[in-house]
Order: C-alpha cells, then sequence, then structure tokens
C-alpha cells in the first residue's frame, strides 16, 4: 500500500454532464483498489454528483467534500464542489447547460494543477460546439491549456499495448493540411515526440515512425510532393532517436508494422486516430504531451447516444488515469537521473 505523502494527486474534471462523462467517472472511482495508489479529486458538485450516483446505484461510492488542499482525505474521494446550483441534467442532449457546467469544471482543475495543488490532470470529455464562450474559444482541451500553460501541444494518444501514435495537426479542416505541415512544424513535432518518449515514457532512444501524407506516400512525386517535404524534415532530426518514413499509411497498419516502433507521428487526425481507435479503442488514451503539466483524457467523446443508459465502459478512462500516474513517475525518474547522472551511472555498473 502506497504511503499517504507519497500518493499521486489526480485531479478530474467532469466534462458534459449530458454525456457519459461522469458515468465512466464513478464506474472508476467505485473500484476501491485505485485509492490504494492514487487521490483523486473530482471537480463537479454534490448535486451533480448525487444524481449519477442514483442513476448508476453506486451508494457505496463516498466521498470526501474538499474545501481546503490541506484537508486532503488519501483514503476517499475527494470532491471540490465547482457550484452549489441543482442544474437540468439530460443525458444523451446538447444543451447550453452541459458546455456551462463541462468548463465550470474544467476550469477550477485546470487552475488547481496550475497552483500544483493536483498533479496531473485526467479530463472527461466535452462537446465543442457548446462549451464555446468568451472564456473558452478553443476546438478542444489540447489547445485550451496549450495556451493556459504555454506551450504548443502534441496530442499523442497511447495504449497499454505500446502503441503510440502523435499527430502533426489535430482539430483542423482536412483542407487545411496540406498548407499547415511546413518542415519547421515536422520538426518541432518530432523534437517534442521523441523528447515526451524519452521523458515521459522512459525510452532513452526512441525508434519513430513518419508517415506520408498521400496515398503511397507520394510515389516519389506521382501523387503529390508533400511527402518529399515530410522526408527533408526526417533528415534533419539530430536528437538521440531513430527516425524512419515517409511510410505509406495504410500498408503501416495493415501490416502491424507499428508494432516494431516506439511511436508514429501521423500528418492528420483521422490518419492517426482512426487506425488507433481500430487497435485500442477500449484501452486508448489522449496524451498532452509537449507541457510542463500532465494532462490525459479517455480516447472517446461525449456518446451522447449511450448516455444515461448505464452501459458506457469505464476502461479508457481508467487507462488515462494509470497513464497519468506513469508519466508523473517517469517526469520524477528522469528529473532525479537529470540532476545525479553520476549516481545512476554508478548504480546501474552495480546491478
Amino acid at each position: 500500500m502506497t504511503n499517504d505523502s507519497q500518493k499521486i494527486i489526480i485531479g478530474i474534471s467532469q466534462g458534459d454532464v449530458n454525456g457519459i462523462g461522469l458515468e465512466v467517472i464513478l464506474k472508476t472511482l467505485a473500484d476501491h483498489s485505485l485509492i490504494e495508489i492514487c487521490t483523486p479529486v473530482v471537480f463537479s458538485s454534490q448535486k451533480t454528483i448525487g444524481y449519477y450516483k442514483k442513476q448508476l446505484a453506486l451508494d457505496d461510492l463516498n466521498y470526501h467534500l474538499l474545501k481546503d488542499f490541506n484537508q486532503l482525505n488519501h483514503k476517499k474521494v475527494n470532491l471540490v464542489s465547482c457550484y452549489e446550483e441543482e442544474i437540468s441534467i439530460e443525458p444523451g442532449k446538447q444543451t447550453e447547460v452541459g458546455g456551462k457546467y463541462a468548463f465550470l469544471s474544467l476550469k477550477a482543475a485546470a487552475e488547481a494543477l496550475s497552483e500544483n495543488k493536483i498533479h496531473a490532470l485526467v479530463t472527461a470529455p466535452i462537446n465543442k460546439k457548446n462549451i464555446q464562450s468568451a472564456e473558452f474559444n478553443f476546438v478542444g482541451h489540447t489547445e485550451y491549456l496549450g495556451s493556459k500553460f504555454g506551450g504548443t501541444p502534441l496530442m499523442l494518444m497511447c495504449s497499454d499495448r505500446g502503441l503510440r501514435v502523435a499527430l502533426a495537426t489535430d482539430h483542423l479542416p482536412l483542407k487545411d493540411v496540406s498548407a499547415k505541415l511546413t518542415k519547421e512544424l515536422l520538426i518541432e513535432k518530432l523534437t517534442k515526440l521523441i523528447k515526451s518518449l524519452q521523458v515521459d515514457f522512459g525510452i532513452r532512444k526512441p525508434k519513430l515512425a513518419v508517415l506520408g501524407i498521400n496515398p503511397h506516400a507520394g510515389d516519389n512525386g506521382a501523387i503529390g510532393i508533400e511527402d518529399a517535404l515530410i522526408g527533408e524534415a526526417i533528415k534533419s532530426i539530430h536528437a538521440d532517436a531513430l527516425v524512419f518514413g515517409p511510410y505509406p499509411a495504410d500498408g503501416f497498419f495493415g501490416s502491424s508494422q507499428y508494432t516494431q516502433f516506439d511511436g508514429v507521428l501521423a500528418m492528420y487526425h483521422d490518419q492517426g486516430l482512426i487506425p488507433f481507435k481500430t487497435i485500442a479503442f477500449n484501452s486508448g488514451v489522449n496524451f498532452t504531451a509537449g507541457l510542463s503539466v500532465i494532462r490525459t483524457s479517455p480516447d472517446h467523446g461525449t456518446a451522447y447516444d449511450i448516455a444515461g443508459k448505464g452501459i458506457a465502459s469505464e476502461e479508457s478512462f481508467k487507462q488515462a488515469i494509470y497513464t497519468a500516474i506513469d508519466v508523473f513517475r517517469a517526469r520524477k525518474l528522469n528529473a532525479e537521473i537529470t540532476s545525479n547522472p553520476l549516481q545512476f551511472s554508478t548504480i546501474k555498473k552495480e546491478r
């Protein structure tokens, strides 16, 4: 059992109250073994949590109402009440209420993260349309957190099978992808991916595959010229990593070639996420690499079509918590190695 003082504090934002977010959150937290390895802090309200506890018949799930982080209860789920009013919850519907209270939860959780009150943030799914407001004018979580924490984030999908797929462009219309891809952008994304694999996943010399953008990776210029640019970017990488490509995306995944690499850089959203979710839908995790803070989320959306039916799988959300814990530990170990490389070198020789 982990000592309370060593427990990792995981903040959890509720997402859209009309989606499956709170269902998968509460189902995950109903597994009491989770309290052995981390201290969960949910940003929601007593009335909203009470509604879903009743709907899911989780009467045994108790929580500690947290008004001051100095009073964290490491033996229970902690709840930060972001609002007191009773709100209209309509599972399966896209409403203004769903967007408004998703943002209130996210804002409070992000502030706790910036103040180091929590070690990592796990976000439940939002609806990218109804959350829009004067305070939230972003395409999604990734862009919002990048703005708040001063970095250029990298969307990195990962699974417990060792599959990691990063995106050169993420929430961008397909018609704009080619114009967005520059040699500089690709080098930036590859560099971030390499660093994340080293620091966040403990892979000292990662092996990377880069996908082409056109069918057959351009067929040597016969089907577009963008892939030549991708090849130039690959040749410019001098980091402590092995980078190969560009590979035709269809054959790369169809032949299971991805199993030979520590990470894959896809050129656009669906090119990377369709094969990823096909391979690892129930256990996939979205990790926001490239930031000083740690944020993960399940690899699914609000799933309005099954919201309120009690049938949503919590596996991806549970894996998102595990991934946040693993990344926190990996960063801590990396910091220790970096600050005292001689000590770790000596330990390695003795072993």
